[in-house]
């Protein structure tokens, strides 16, 4: 009697298969909404959207965590998240920088040195790290379907349009004009100084950790992410005119939401009356550059999780108090700060703004006290 032998498929092969079979409706959607916008709105939209994806699939496939990166270095005194991080701020300046000089229409991520900026910057360092995500981490792992961050992103954007709708009250507590270093200094200086102070926190941290900077000690994934989103956020810059930020876009979520349940009067806001928010207020969201890149992100992340699903662990009712609490603030606190770890640090530092330095330490002393707070309860 003949035996039959039916083929096995390897596992592998399996998996690659249902990751496709996951992938294929979201590359469809993309790629319907990417038609759209080249046809309907404009080219610039179409390509924002294709650069988002790029910058959620490197966030996420590298695990390019900003907030991961300072809590490995406080706890563990591992350094390579911060380096990464290093690289790609020098990247990014020697990038930008030229570009601003050289393109008037384009635009420095600039904020005011404030009190507004001092507190917001220290409230978002700890909360970050209760709610391990900043703004572009929150999109990314909601993309990654990690629940509390899905949970938070609706939060973040009422967050940051409360702040941005008390914005001026804070600003009157004390604020100064804002300071771009390649108006003020040309290229060459400006490039100096900026990496000038990211090789003095360079050296601090190796002093720190016992671990003195190498290209070669820095895992690939960190370097290849550090390479992919300098390049896309060069992009972001040439094609939008304007650095890589997040913040706003939830802002103005938010504001369309309430402002369309009848909330909120933007006429009697001094923020919202503002001619340049308000018109983006009465626009489709899809106009606004933010916006479509944190849609994108959100898409780039989805595509890897396709092949990498997750599995969140399970939280509390406390913790999931206590991160949603901390979703909220993040949102206000990064608006009173001029952005997040991405419009703040990585656009602020890149692009030459002293405020994007001002936030750096402050945002550090807020992660020493979030990870007590991560510790205690997490």
């Amino acid at each position: 009697m003949s035996t039959v032998v039916v083929p096995v498929q390897p596992a592998a092969t399996a998996a690659r298969s249902t990751a496709w079979a996951r992938r294929l409706p979201l590359a469809l959607g993309t790629l319907a909404l990417f038609g759209w916008l080249l046809w309907s709105v404009s080219s610039r939209q179409a390509l924002l959207l294709l650069v988002g994806v790029g910058l959620g699939a490197t966030l996420a496939g590298a695990r390019f965590g900003f907030t991961t990166g300072w809590r490995h270095l406080v706890e563990s005194r591992d350094p390579a998240g911060v380096y990464g991080q290093i690289v790609l701020l020098g990247l990014l300046a020697a990038l930008s920088m030229p570009i601003l000089a050289h393109f008037p229409e384009t635009t420095a991520a600039l904020g005011p040195p404030s009190v507004s900026l001092l507190v917001g910057a220290f409230v978002f360092g700890a909360c970050m790290q209760v709610a391990d995500g900043c703004g572009s981490g929150q999109l990314y792992k909601a993309g990654l379907g990690v629940p509390l961050n899905m949970a938070i992103l609706p939060l973040f954007a009422l967050g940051s349009f409360v702040g941005s709708a008390q914005l001026n009250g804070w600003l009157a507590l004390g604020a100064t004009e804002p300071v771009g270093l390649v108006q003020r200094w040309g290229v060459g200086g400006a490039l100096a100084a900026t990496l000038a102070g990211l090789a003095v926190i360079t050296l601090g941290v190796g002093a720190w950790c016992g671990q003195h900077f190498s290209v070669r000690r820095i895992p690939r994934r960190w370097l290849w992410g550090a390479l992919g989103l300098a390049l896309l956020a060069t992009l972001n810059l040439m094609i939008a005119g304007q650095p890589w930020g997040v913040v706003y876009g939830f802002g103005l979520w938010g504001a369309k939401a309430a402002t369309a349940l009848g909330l909120f009067d933007p006429t009697a806001n001094a923020f919202w009356s503002d001619p340049g928010h308000a018109e983006r207020l009465h626009q489709t969201l899809l106009l606004d550059v933010t916006s479509i890149t944190n849609i994108g992100i959100l898409a780039g992340a989805l595509w890897v999780a396709a092949r990498r699903p997750q599995t969140p662990r399970a939280l509390t009712r406390k913790q999931w108090a206590i991160g949603l609490v901390a979703g909220f603030l993040l949102g206000y606190s990064s608006r009173l700060a001029f952005g997040c770890n991405v419009g703040a640090m990585v656009s602020g530092i890149s692009t030459g703004s002293v405020h994007g330095w001002l936030w750096v330490p402050m945002a550090f002393l807020g992660t020493l006290v979030g990870l007590r707070v991560r510790r205690r309860y997490f």
